[in-house]
């Protein structure tokens, strides 16, 4: 699974959670997180094995954070080789986490079986905010944190999403994204 979103969506909470979830149902689970790279220094945080403390000691879990070193497209140059290095390593998911939200952070689609964007629940002009091409690489769109005072706003969005993608041309002719 390929997941996307911007800055604040939940994106390592949610990672963190679901593979947890994942590795109490007794499959192995590979996290491949990616982490933008200064223009300036060519450093990077990598700091999402920090941000997903319970997973990063899961026996059934493995968390790799790789800087994009001025690669395009919300990923590494070796992620695709990544994810076949931990399906032969015996990991039955895999879940890349990409840079984040933008026009082109979606070169991920192309090397999972599905793309995920995750995305808050009040983040103001949503659709002006994403980028058309991501919301066409959605295999589903999932609003995140919508719980309490954020119901509604969840609820809107889901709403307006919903719309926004029926006038999209579709991928698949048996899969609809959902949201």
């Amino acid at each position: 699974l390929g997941l996307s979103g911007p800055p604040g969506a939940g994106k390592s909470t949610f990672i963190e959670c679901f593979g947890k979830m994942l590795t109490e149902r007794k499959h192995k689970v590979s996290v491949l997180a990616v982490d933008p790279s200064s223009s300036t220094s060519g450093g990077s945080l990598l700091g999402d094995k920090t941000r997903m403390t319970e997973l990063s000691r899961d026996m059934n879990a493995y968390i790799r954070p790789s800087p994009t070193n001025g690669t395009l497209g919300g990923v590494t140059r070796t992620t695709n080789e990544a994810i076949l290095l931990c399906e032969g390593g015996g990991y039955d998911v895999v879940l890349v986490e990409t840079v984040g939200v933008g026009q082109s952070e979606f070169a991920v689609a192309d090397m999972v079986d599905m793309f995920i964007l995750l995305l808050p629940p009040a983040g103001g002009d949503e659709l002006q905010g994403i980028k058309r091409g991501i919301i066409e690489m959605a295999d589903l769109v999932a609003i995140n944190k919508a719980d309490g005072d954020l119901v509604v706003p969840a609820r809107r969005i889901q709403a307006e999403y919903i719309s926004a993608m029926k006038l999209l041309r579709k991928r698949s002719k048996v899969w609809r994204p959902k949201v």
